[in-house]
């Protein structure tokens, strides 16, 4: 089963490096997106679940988000499924973040922050993070899936004999 991956930022003196962690979705996302690109124009929920080992439920999940974000489109009926509708070329990693957990925000005091910060009147620090953000935004839109392919097909190979769409009865 696929795990999380760390990113690793070194703030202040570069002593203490503080773990960045993408959601599992966020992982399963990038996981599908790359089935999607590997395999049939069209594939289904199932046969991306077959294909990649993660479960099902997740995979739908994991589609009707990205539909709603723009990066997939789906088509239902016998013929139905699901494809990109760019290439992995033209995905940016902050893009699929953003479609899965929202805008990249550190803390909670950073402009676009889902969560609003208890402390923001007394801090010091308050808005003080956007710099730091803003350098890790422009790297993770810097990054496509295309650019992390090789390491996403080391990790995630193809079963053998599974197959993109399930066999029709």
């Amino acid at each position: 089963m696929p795990s999380i991956r760390t990113v690793e930022v070194l703030l202040g003196d570069g002593c203490d490096p503080v773990m960045l962690r993408l959601s599992k979705l966020t992982d399963y996302a990038v996981v599908v997106l790359v089935q999607l690109a590997r395999g049939e124009a069209m594939q289904t929920a199932p046969g991306i679940a077959l294909a990649t080992m993660v479960p099902e439920p997740t995979v739908a999940k994991v589609l009707k988000i990205l539909a709603a974000g723009g990066l997939v489109a789906s088509l239902r009926g016998a013929r139905g499924g699901y494809r990109l509708l760019r290439p992995l070329a033209a995905i940016p990693v902050a893009e699929v973040i953003a479609a899965v957990d929202g805008p990249i925000a550190l803390t909670a005091c950073v402009e676009g922050s889902l969560i609003a910060c208890e402390q923001q009147g007394s801090c010091m620090m308050s808005g003080r993070w956007a710099r730091v953000n803003e350098a890790i935004q422009q790297a993770l839109e810097g990054i496509t899936l295309a650019d992390m392919i090789e390491d996403a097909v080391t990790h995630y190979p193809v079963r053998e004999g599974a197959a993109a769409r399930p066999a029709a009865e």
